[in-house]
């Protein structure tokens, strides 16, 4: 909160009677100064004379004079004493209102700023809840990634295992084809019943190669999910 030099709103009131006073003030000094003035004068009237009479009424009228000045001056003390005294009171009240003022100004201001770190703490929190999810979440995501990607070299590894295997397969049943083809049991004196024998081993082989090949389209398909 920003400072600011204090002002006293309530002592205007007061101070707008100060001419006021001040006049008050300067005509009961003026009135005692001329109460004095004139004892001085009967007394300087009255001592050349010699006469008891006028002795008597200068001594009688310089007194009453000097105690008609005390009686003003301190009639004047007292008051501006007491003005004195309620213009502190005056400036008193005004300082406390306004520091009560200036207190309540910044228990609002503390009340505010305290909210809003509390709601900026709140939303940090949030952001972190909501950071560390979404890293569980990226690992998760990899590991599942990494684990298809096994899955996926393994099925590849045995696509071509199984590939190899056909072929070599394909490469036996051709040099078995082939040897069946150009051997005649007849022709060396082998009984009637091997022909039919041989016959039963090419379906065998055959029906081996339509398997292999029914077998292989499923790990071809595996290898591309």
């Amino acid at each position: 909160m920003a400072s600011t030099s204090p002002s006293v709103p309530a002592a205007s009131p007061v101070t707008a009677h100060r001419p006021t006073r001040r006049r008050q003030r300067s005509v009961r000094v003026t009135v005692a100064v001329a109460l004095l003035s004139v004892a001085t004068a009967l007394v300087v009237v009255a001592v050349p004379t010699q006469s008891p009479v006028w002795l008597s009424v200068a001594a009688v009228g310089a007194l009453l004079a000097g105690w008609a000045a005390a009686r003003i001056v301190y009639t004047e003390l007292t008051q501006s004493r007491r003005e004195a005294a309620a213009d502190r009171a005056a400036q008193a009240l005004a300082y406390r209102s306004m520091f009560a003022a200036r207190a309540s100004e910044h228990a609002d201001f503390t009340t505010a700023m305290t909210d809003r770190l509390v709601r900026r703490d709140r939303e940090v929190a949030e952001l972190e809840a909501a950071v560390v999810a979404a890293e569980e979440r990226a690992i998760q995501a990899e590991t599942r990634v990494q684990r298809e990607a096994r899955r996926a070299n393994t099925a590849e590894e045995q696509v071509h295992e199984l590939s190899e295997r056909v072929h070599e397969l394909e490469v036996l049943k051709a040099e078995r084809d082939d040897e069946l083809a150009t051997w005649r049991p007849e022709a060396e004196g082998a009984p009637a019943g091997l022909a039919l024998e041989l016959d039963a081993v090419a379906d065998l082989i055959a029906w081996e190669q339509k398997v292999a090949a029914a077998a292989l389209p499923p790990e071809s398909e595996q290898k591309h999910a």
